[in-house]
């Protein structure tokens, strides 16, 4: 199975480079996650296909930050819109690849989106997925580079040497480098197991239902990669399969038994 993070990288191949400032990535993988899981659950498809349930995107959560759920599945109101009050599953999807220094920023973020799920509806199937950086250094190019020269002349003379390996680029654009510590990347991976997870059966414990960590290798200059294998010990095809299973097994139990 090809996981939602290849399609990511498969956009950035063609773009030529990763917009942080974008939702677009996020999409993707709420997309792919959507489709996956219609796959591999019957009792979601099904759902899906009698009406019971609909799919949306970056629906606006209630709460003073009015924060947004990336992927959200549930019933829909009688105007076809998401009734909050009867969410069934919620995915929120979280990147820390330029300055891993944002880190405890998106870990914050990430458990306040908790609080307020669980306060809606415990219930809920709550899910993190966290794309995490595994390069030692990040041109920056949607902040430090493309705003400072003419659209086509971006386009037709930086464009094409990025993400192609063109080593020239770290010594042409030095100001436009994120450095990112050597033990910055294992340091996020154990920032977010801190996150609180809960047993299948216990929704009223405050928790996310599961967390898939997934390093990626993107620094703009040479081609972006999943690392297969990697230094994490994350095996990101086993784990990706093994969320979708998590989020069907508590569907199951939650709303087919």
């Amino acid at each position: 199975m090809t996981t939602p993070f290849d399609k990511i990288i498969d956009e950035i191949k063609l773009r030529g480079y990763h917009n942080h400032r974008l939702q677009e990535h996020s999409d993707i993988v709420g997309d792919c996650i959507y489709s996956d899981l219609l796959e591999t659950c019957n009792y979601l498809k099904d759902d899906v296909d009698n009406g019971v349930v609909k799919y949306w995107l970056n629906v606006k959560t209630p709460g003073a930050r009015n924060r947004k759920i990336d992927l959200l599945i549930g019933e829909p109101d009688e105007t076809g819109r998401p009734d909050l009050n009867k969410i069934r599953i919620c995915v929120e999807n979280k990147s820390v690849i330029t300055a891993h220094r944002n880190r405890d920023a998106r870990f914050d973020d990430l458990n306040e989106t908790l609080q307020v799920l669980h306060n809606v509806r415990s219930e809920a199937v709550v899910v993190a997925t966290v794309m995490i950086g595994a390069a030692e250094r990040v041109l920056n190019v949607p902040d430090r580079i493309k705003p400072y020269y003419p659209n086509d002349i971006f386009e037709k003379a930086i464009l094409p040497k990025l993400s192609k390996g063109d080593q020239r680029l770290w010594d042409n654009y030095p100001a436009a480098i994120s450095i990112n510590r050597p033990n910055d990347q294992l340091a996020t991976i154990e920032k977010f197991k801190k996150l609180p997870l809960r047993p299948l059966g216990h929704t009223h414990v405050m928790g996310y239902d599961s967390l898939l960590l997934v390093p990626v290798f993107i620094d703009n200059v040479n081609p972006p990669l999943i690392p297969r294998p990697n230094n994490f010990n994350i095996d990101v095809d086993l784990d990706y399969k093994e969320m979708l299973n998590k989020i069907c097994t508590a569907y199951r139990m939650r709303w087919h038994l």
